[in-house]
């Protein structure tokens, strides 16, 4: 049997022949090969199997090779799916751009378990590595591509990854395959085909398995680095903090340095944030770490944010730009959306139905908690209620006719009913 006839059925058997699955179809050479070599398969083993064509709208031939594409799968009987990249005059970080987007438009059309099949082969695995060495990558960068991870709904499997793109194109030329040959492919600006045509041959001359080699090398930074999870992992577990989410900082200052690093950058990723780099992990380290007990030091980047209270640090969403000195009139038969903050939304509103207004912490506010005799201060209820520091300025309180109803999560006045729909931006104030 062919190496990658043999590779692909091996796949198949593996995965069950009631599997489905979504091809990522461009009709070049690679993306073609894969194809053929899955809808032959179809023929002894049963599965679904769907091809999916993406417009890139950068080459005037993109309507033809969708042609092209949707006439080889009917050719062989491929459900055929194209969608199109939206449009824009932002040509910085084309390549990625477009890259994201292409895999965005596959998850949106993946079934619930899925798997996504994409035509990576060894060569790309090692332009892939030298990529992320250029970048200055660590670990996770240098596993390069996986063979098979979670994506969206389901899957994304590279069933061809050992292979060579010459036992592509040898399989090609010996089934007769009519593929695309897209012109970008040949442009040197672009930096993967800068390293295919310019790097890699120069570096084939002296190691003829170079190839081979980045691909092993990528193996084994994987394997080291699935190593690493688990340990950080349980290094995760040792420095839990006080509150639910967030770690210790005693308990973080007892690790060593190395460890630190790593345990932080698995508390970023853990929570889906962009991670930061390696500077900006040590500033992390040095300014949260090493600050008084009393000071609440924080550290943004991109989109995110750690914050520490006391031997807590907590990450987030970066908070928005916020005005404690606004005063909101709101009427209570419409809801009240109030920017970075939420939006409030009044169920029943029986006691001080008159002029009612949102205002926020100024200081010297007072209420009467449910059950004393006597009126609290707000700072001294936020602390009593365990409400951070940098949230008691953002919490609405409603007034009516200028007296305090409602501090939002928190407190009613007997008779007030007011409830707080958070959006992305506003971090829970529930204790």
């Amino acid at each position: 049997m062919d190496l990658l006839a043999e590779a692909v059925t091996t796949f198949v058997r593996t995965h069950g022949p009631d599997q489905k699955y979504l091809l990522a179809y461009s009709g070049g050479l690679d993306s073609h090969v894969l194809l053929h070599l899955f809808a032959t398969l179809r023929s002894i083993d049963s599965f679904h199997l769907r091809a999916m064509y993406v417009n890139h709208g950068i080459s005037s031939h993109a309507d033809k090779w969708a042609e092209h594409c949707r006439a080889i799968c009917r050719e062989l009987h491929v459900e055929f799916i194209q969608q199109t990249i939206r449009q824009t005059s932002e040509l910085s970080n084309l390549e990625e751009r477009l890259r994201r987007e292409r895999y965005q438009l596959f998850q949106d059309n993946l079934f619930v378990n899925e798997i996504l099949l994409t035509a990576h082969h060894q060569n790309d695995q090692a332009e892939t590595i030298l990529l992320q060495l250029c970048r200055g990558a660590g670990l996770p960068g240098l596993a390069a591509m996986p063979r098979m991870k979670v994506f969206g709904k389901g899957f994304h499997a590279r069933p061809l990854l050992d292979m060579t793109r010459d036992d592509l194109h040898h399989y090609a030329t010996r089934h007769e395959l009519n593929w695309i040959e897209d012109e970008s492919n040949a442009n040197r600006f672009h930096t993967r085909n800068f390293l295919r045509h310019e790097v890699i041959p120069i570096l084939a001359k002296h190691w003829p398995s170079v190839t081979k080699t980045l691909a092993r090398a990528a193996e084994n930074c994987a394997d080291a680095q699935e190593f690493m999870n688990i340990s950080t992992h349980y290094l995760l577990t040792k420095v839990q903090g006080t509150v639910s989410g967030t770690l210790s900082v005693k308990k973080i200052r007892e690790l060593a340095a190395i460890e630190q690093r790593h345990v932080l950058r698995a508390f970023i990723h853990q929570a889906n944030f962009l991670l930061p780099s390696t500077v900006k992990i040590q500033q992390i380290l040095q300014t949260l770490l090493q600050a008084r007990d009393d000071k609440m030091p924080h550290v943004f980047w991109g989109n995110a944010e750690i914050r520490r209270c006391r031997d807590d640090l907590f990450l987030m969403r970066k908070m928005g730009q916020h005005d404690p000195d606004q005063v909101i009139p709101w009427d209570i038969s419409e809801p009240l959306i109030i920017p970075d903050i939420g939006t409030l939304e009044a169920c029943s509103f029986l006691a001080h139905s008159g002029h009612v207004t949102v205002q926020f912490r100024k200081g010297g506010e007072k209420l009467r908690l449910s059950g004393r005799k006597h009126h609290h201060e707000l700072k001294k209820a936020f602390q009593m209620w365990g409400v951070l520091p940098w949230l008691r300025d953002r919490i609405p309180l409603v007034y009516a006719d200028g007296v305090l109803v409602a501090v939002v999560g928190y407190w009613i006045q007997e008779g007030c009913i007011i409830q707080l729909q958070p959006n992305a931006d506003f971090a829970t104030v529930t204790p």
